[in-house]
C-alpha cells in the first residue's frame, strides 16, 4: 500500500510539475508578443523621425515633422497593439476566413466572396485624393515595419491568437484599409434583413392592417399600402405559412436585425452653453467585442492636432475633434440596399431577365480554401443590379419563388468609392463648413455627422443616397422583380440633396436615430428609423436646461430611464393596478401582486441594482410572443426585441389592432388585459426559475450582463474566461445610456450592443474634453491595457483628451522612437 502511495504522489507530483512548465512556457510564448512602448527602432519607409508617446491609459499621441511620417506612425501602433484584430478584419472582407477555421465558416467566406467588398476595395484605392493615397501607402508602411520587426525578433507572432492558428501575416496594403471600412459598412447597414423580414410576414399574414401593426412606421404622415409579398410574383408558389430560421453562420459580420446600428449625438450652440462655447456629445453603439472596435489615438497634423477614436486598419481619425473642429457619427438608417428577385430564363439558367429581354450574367470562379478539407469552388455571378446572393443565406429561399435568385443593390458596391478620402478631408477642416465640404465624399457607410466648431454646430446625412423611380412597386421595403424597370436604381442623389441643418434657433441639435425629416418616397431617406423612444428622453433632457456645460452632456449620455417604461406599464397595466384580492404567501397571485406593487412605484430607471427593469423586461417579453405566436408561428422567434409602438397600437386599440389580444385557437375571446396579466404571469414564472422568487431581491444588472466576447476565442470554454470581458450594467433597450438585450438564447437580457465609444467635446475649454472606450487599447489579454479602461466605462467615467503634448509626455509610460536607419 505505501509503494502504491508512493508512486501516486510521484506521478501527481510529475504532473503537476508537468503542468506548471506548460503554463510557463505557454505564457512565456504569449507575453512574447506584449509590445514594448519604451524603446528606439530603427525602421525604413519614413522620411525622418516618428515619437509615439503613449499616456498612462496607452493611448498613443504620435509626433513627426511630416504628415505621412504621423500615418506611418499609426499604423505601426495599430500594429502593435491591435495586429489579430486587423488581419482577422482584413481576412473577412476577403472571404478566407475558412482557411484558418474550416468548415464552420465557409457559409460566412461564401457571402464574402459574393459581394466581393474586397475587389471593391481594391479598385476604390484609384479613387482616394493623392494626399489620401499617400496616407494610406505610409499607413501601411507603418503596419508592414511591425509585422517586419515581429518576425525579425521572434516577437512571439504578433499576438497570442497566432500560435493557435496558423495564420501567415500578407503584408498589408492600402486596399486592406477601405476593405475595413467597406467590412463597417456591411456590419452597420440592416435595411436589407429588414426587406427579407417584412417579406416574410407578408406572407404570414395576409391582412395589410395587421402588418402595419407589428412592423410599425415612425409616427408621421402615413404611406400608400404595399403590396402583399405574394402578389409580385404571381404563379410562383411562395409559401403562405411562416418557417424557422436557420442557425446563424459562424463569424458572420452581418448583423441581427436591430443590432445593425445606433448612437446618439448631440451639440450646443454657444448660446446654450454655460461656458460660451459649443458643446459636441457622442457615443457610437455597436456589438460588444473584446477587444473594441475603436482604438484612441492622437496625431499631430499639419493642419493641426488631431485626437479621437480610429479603426484598427483605418489611418484616420473617425470620431473626436482637431484643434478647430469636433465631429461625431450615428446611424443615418438610410435605406441604401435594395433586394431584388431575378427570374431566370427557363431555357438557359446562365440568363436572367431584365427589361429589355434575358440577358447572360457576369461571371468569375473563386476558390475558398478550408482548413483539412478539399477546396471549393464558387461561380460568382452579377446582374445589373448587383450581386447574387447565397440562396440559403439570412433564409432567402424562404421568399424567393422557386427556380429564381435574389441579387442585392447597395451603395458600398462601388469602385469609386472616396469615403477615404472625406474621412482625411474631415480631420483637416478649419471650420464646420469645410467639414461639410468635406462630407459630401462619404459613400458608405451613411451616417448622421454631427459638428461643432467654436461658434457653429451642424448635422448632415453623409454617404450616397440612392435615387429610386416614384413608382417602385415595393419603394424599397420588400424584395421586387429586378426586371422591372421601375424597381431599379436611377443612379444616386447629388450630395446636396442629403439632408442638412445648421445654426438652428433653439440653440440645440441632436440625433438618436430618430426620424430627422419628413420627405415624401422616393427623396424620403428611409422608412425604418432606428428610434422613437430614446428621442423623447433627449429632448426632455435638453429642454429641462436654458444652458448646458459638459456635465451636463455627460449626464444625457448616462440616463438611464426608459421613456417606453413610463408610456407602456400604464398602458397594459391599467386594469390589473391594485385590483386582485388578498392572496396567501406563495402563491401565483400573491406573486403577481408583489410585481404589481414595485412596478406601480417605479420610475422608469433600468438601474442595475434594483429588481423592477427585470420584472418589466421579463414582462413585456412574455407579453410580445402571446400576442404575435399565436398569428405568426415560428417567425415569431424572428421578433426578438419588443416593439414599443406595437405595442402602444394593441392596447390603445389604434385602427383595431386591439383584435391581436384575442388568442385564435381558443373558444373564449381574449382581451388585452387577459393577455397582460397571463404574460405576467409568464414572466413571473421565467423569473422564478431563473433568478429566485424573491422579487425584492432581484438585480437588473444579473440579468443585463455586458459581455464584450472575443471573435474567435469567446466561446471556447475555460479560454473564454480569460479573453472575454464581462460588467453588469444599467440601461435598456430603450434608454440614452443603451443596453440592448440579446432577445433570444439562454440570457435573453444580455446586454450585446451599446456605447464602444463615448465622447465629450467642450470648446470653451478644449482640453477639458473626455473620451472612454469599453475595454482597452490593447487586444493582447496578458497587457494591463486589454480591460483597464472597462472599469471606467462601466462607471460611467471618462479620460482626459487633451492636446497638450506637456500632458501626454508627463503621463507617458513609454516612449517609442522611429528612426531612419
Amino acid at each position: 500500500m505505501a509503494l502504491i502511495f508512493r508512486w501516486l504522489l510521484r506521478l501527481v507530483s510529475t504532473a503537476i510539475l508537468l503542468a506548471v512548465i506548460a503554463v510557463a512556457l505557454v505564457y512565456y510564448l504569449a507575453s512574447r508578443s506584449l509590445p514594448e512602448y519604451d524603446k528606439t527602432l530603427a525602421v525604413s519607409g519614413t522620411t525622418g523621425d516618428v515619437e509615439i508617446v503613449r499616456d498612462n491609459a496607452g493611448v498613443p499621441h504620435i509626433f513627426a515633422p511630416v504628415d505621412r511620417d504621423v500615418y506611418f506612425g499609426l499604423g505601426y501602433a495599430h500594429a502593435q497593439d491591435r495586429l489579430w484584430q486587423m488581419m482577422m478584419l482584413r481576412r473577412t472582407a476577403q472571404g478566407r476566413l475558412s482557411e484558418l477555421f474550416g468548415r464552420r465558416t465557409v457559409e460566412t467566406d461564401t457571402l464574402m466572396r459574393r459581394l466581393d467588398l474586397y475587389t471593391h476595395a481594391m479598385r476604390s484605392v484609384e479613387a482616394q485624393d493623392p494626399e489620401t493615397r499617400d496616407a494610406l501607402e505610409a499607413y501601411a508602411a507603418g503596419v508592414n515595419a511591425r509585422v517586419q520587426e515581429i518576425n525579425s525578433e521572434s516577437l512571439g507572432r504578433g499576438a497570442p491568437e497566432f500560435f493557435l492558428f496558423n495564420a501567415p501575416i500578407a503584408p498589408w496594403q492600402p486596399a486592406d484599409s477601405l476593405a475595413v471600412i467597406k467590412l463597417m459598412a456591411l456590419q452597420l447597414s440592416g435595411q436589407f434583413r429588414d426587406e427579407i423580414l417584412r417579406a416574410r410576414t407578408s406572407l404570414a399574414l395576409p391582412d395589410p392592417e395587421m402588418i402595419r401593426d407589428i412592423l410599425p412606421d415612425i409616427p408621421g404622415p402615413g404611406i400608400a399600402e404595399l403590396p402583399a409579398y405574394a402578389a409580385l410574383f404571381p404563379g410562383k408558389g411562395l409559401p403562405q405559412y411562416a418557417s424557422a430560421s436557420r442557425p446563424r453562420p459562424a463569424m458572420m459580420p452581418v448583423a441581427e436585425p436591430g443590432l445593425a446600428g445606433a448612437s446618439n449625438a448631440w451639440a450646443a450652440a454657444p448660446d446654450r452653453s454655460a461656458g460660451g462655447g459649443t458643446l459636441l456629445a457622442n457615443d457610437p453603439h455597436l456589438g460588444f467585442t473584446a477587444p473594441s472596435t475603436w482604438y484612441l489615438a492622437r496625431m499631430q497634423l499639419s493642419s493641426g492636432d488631431v485626437i479621437g477614436a480610429t479603426i484598427p486598419g483605418v489611418p484616420a481619425i473617425m470620431l473626436g475633434r482637431s484643434e478647430h473642429v469636433a465631429w461625431g457619427l450615428t446611424s443615418s438608417y438610410l435605406d441604401d440596399q435594395d433586394l431584388h428577385i431575378e427570374e431566370l430564363d427557363p431555357e438557359n439558367p446562365e440568363r436572367y431577365r431584365t427589361p429589355k429581354g434575358f440577358k447572360t450574367f457576369s461571371t468569375r470562379r473563386s476558390i475558398v480554401n478550408i482548413k483539412d478539407e478539399a477546396p471549393v469552388t464558387l461561380t460568382l455571378r452579377w446582374t445589373d443590379n448587383g450581386p447574387v446572393l447565397p440562396r440559403t443565406a439570412f433564409d432567402l429561399d424562404q421568399i424567393t419563388p422557386r427556380g429564381d435568385v435574389v441579387s442585392l443593390s447597395w451603395t458600398a458596391l462601388s469602385d469609386d468609392d472616396s469615403s477615404m478620402s472625406a474621412a482625411i478631408g474631415l480631420m483637416r477642416a478649419q471650420d464646420v463648413d469645410e467639414a461639410l465640404t468635406a462630407s459630401e465624399g462619404f459613400v458608405a457607410p451613411s451616417q448622421m455627422l454631427t459638428l461643432i466648431d467654436d461658434e457653429h454646430i451642424a448635422m448632415k446625412l453623409i454617404g450616397a443616397m440612392p435615387k429610386r423611380d416614384a413608382t417602385h412597386q415595393t419603394e424599397g421595403r420588400m424584395p421586387s422583380p429586378g426586371w422591372i424597370e421601375a424597381n431599379r436604381w436611377q443612379g444616386m442623389f447629388p450630395p446636396s440633396e442629403n439632408p442638412v441643418f445648421k445654426d438652428p434657433k433653439g440653440g440645440i441639435l441632436g440625433n438618436t436615430n430618430n426620424k430627422i425629416i419628413d420627405r415624401p418616397f422616393p427623396e424620403h431617406v428611409t422608412f425604418d428609423w432606428g428610434d422613437s423612444q430614446r428621442v423623447m428622453r433627449w429632448q426632455a433632457l435638453m429642454q429641462g436646461r436654458e444652458v448646458h456645460t459638459r456635465d451636463s452632456f455627460i449626464e444625457a449620455q448616462l440616463d438611464t430611464v426608459s421613456p417606453a417604461a413610463r408610456t407602456l406599464l400604464p398602458l397594459i397595466g391599467r386594469d390589473l393596478w391594485f385590483t386582485g384580492e388578498a392572496a396567501p404567501e406563495g402563491t401565483p397571485l400573491r406573486q403577481r401582486e408583489r410585481a404589481l406593487d414595485l412596478l406601480a412605484n417605479w420610475n422608469g430607471e433600468m438601474n442595475e441594482h434594483l429588481p423592477e427593469p427585470l420584472i418589466y423586461a421579463a414582462w413585456l417579453r412574455a407579453l410580445q410572443d402571446r400576442l404575435i405566436r399565436d398569428e405568426i408561428g415560428p417567425l415569431a422567434d424572428e421578433y426578438t426585441h419588443v416593439d414599443p409602438l406595437f405595442i402602444e397600437r394593441v392596447f390603445r386599440d389604434i385602427d383595431g389592432a386591439g383584435k391581436w389580444c384575442d388568442v385564435l385557437r381558443s373558444a373564449p375571446v381574449e382581451t388585452c388585459t387577459d393577455i397582460a396579466r397571463m404574460a405576467l404571469d409568464d414572466a413571473l414564472v421565467w423569473i422564478g426559475e431563473r433568478y429566485g422568487t424573491q422579487l425584492e431581491s432581484l438585480r437588473w444588472g444579473d440579468a443585463h450582463q455586458a459581455t464584450h466576447k472575443h471573435s474567435v476565442l469567446g466561446d471556447v470554454p475555460l479560454l473564454n474566461y480569460f479573453v472575454n470581458i464581462r460588467q453588469t450594467t444599467s440601461g435598456g433597450d430603450f434608454t440614452l445610456q443603451r443596453g440592448v438585450t440579446a432577445g433570444d438564447g439562454p440570457d435573453p437580457f444580455a446586454n450585446v450592443h451599446g456605447a464602444t465609444y463615448r465622447g465629450v467635446y467642450d470648446f470653451a475649454d478644449p482640453d477639458s474634453s473626455v473620451f472612454i472606450i469599453a475595454t482597452g487599447e490593447s487586444g493582447h489579454l496578458l497587457s494591463r491595457h486589454y480591460d483597464d479602461m472597462g472599469t471606467l466605462w462601466r462607471r460611467g467615467e471618462y479620460i482626459p483628451m487633451s492636446l497638450d503634448e506637456d500632458l501626454a509626455r508627463a503621463a507617458s509610460v513609454g516612449i517609442t522612437h522611429l528612426v531612419k536607419p
